[in-house]
């Protein structure tokens, strides 16, 4: 029903296995290693993330690749920390802001590295309040940049939408434009996944349906809300938030 490159997340044993002996290898899967960074993330065991990290290295010849996913490596790394271990969320946000700086080097017209860009950097802003003003600014730089470069790439549409939905005392206006913006991202995640070539970055449909679960909830709209998340556990049956948000439909 789903992506190859969705469906990957679900079968992390075998991902492993195809992955490189050692972060020299002289060719990476990045989709391989996109599993192990998800797989870690929906299951929310950090240790699992971090053993991706000797893949992602630096080495001799730099790559756009290899920087992005240090930097989604670390951008999950400050999800799992939110809330538990400020220090940590910050430290690993920071890092995958600098991750991200590489990436942009080397491939300046890589709009996803700009969307995650300016994930990494509206978790900052949300860390520390002397940030905020620079790294909210930067943030809607990097977003709108990626809009221009890439505007119906799914994960743009996902992240743009985030920081909408994130948004501190968000307006009904702001939250009305992030459950439209979660539509149309959802949409752009069933047009890729009727894409049969494989494409990385490839994740993110999981989470469109993880968001829009959340907003149906805040909206009352149980039948919606459980249609989405049972969608989030056809592509990553794992995925413990998607679990979590299901138990509250079902024991309400």
């Amino acid at each position: 029903m789903f992506s190859t490159a969705a469906r990957r997340a679900s079968s992390w044993a075998f991902a492993f296995a195809l992955l490189p002996c050692a972060s020299g290898a002289a060719e990476t899967n990045w989709l391989d290693v996109e599993s192990r960074i998800q797989y870690g993330y929906y299951t929310e065991d950090p240790r699992s993330i971090e053993s991706v990290m000797e893949l992602l290295a630096p080495q001799a010849n730099p790559s756009a690749s290899r920087s992005y996913y240090a930097g989604l490596l670390n951008y999950r790394l400050s999800q799992l920390s939110l809330g538990k271990d400020k220090s940590r969320a910050k430290e690993s946000a920071e890092a995958c802001v600098n991750s991200l700086d590489q990436a942009l080097k080397l491939q300046k017209d890589f709009a996803d590295a700009l969307a995650l860009q300016s994930a990494c950097l509206e978790v900052l802003a949300s860390l520390e309040a002397w940030r905020t003003p620079f790294a909210a600014s930067r943030s809607g730089s990097q977003i709108e940049k990626a809009r221009h470069l890439a505007p119906r790439n799914p994960r743009v549409l996902l992240l743009d939408a985030v920081e909408l939905y994130e948004r501190p005392k968000g307006s009904v206006a702001e939250k009305d434009r992030a459950l439209k913006g979660f539509k149309e991202a959802a949409a752009a995640f069933e047009l890729e996944r009727q894409d049969t070539a494989e494409h990385a970055p490839g994740w993110g449909a999981a989470e469109v349906y993880i968001y829009l679960g959340r907003c149906y909830l805040e909206r009352g709209a149980t039948l919606d809300a459980r249609d989405a998340l049972e969608r989030a556990l056809l592509i990553a049956p794992e995925y413990v938030e998607a679990r979590r948000l299901m138990s509250r439909i079902t024991s309400g």
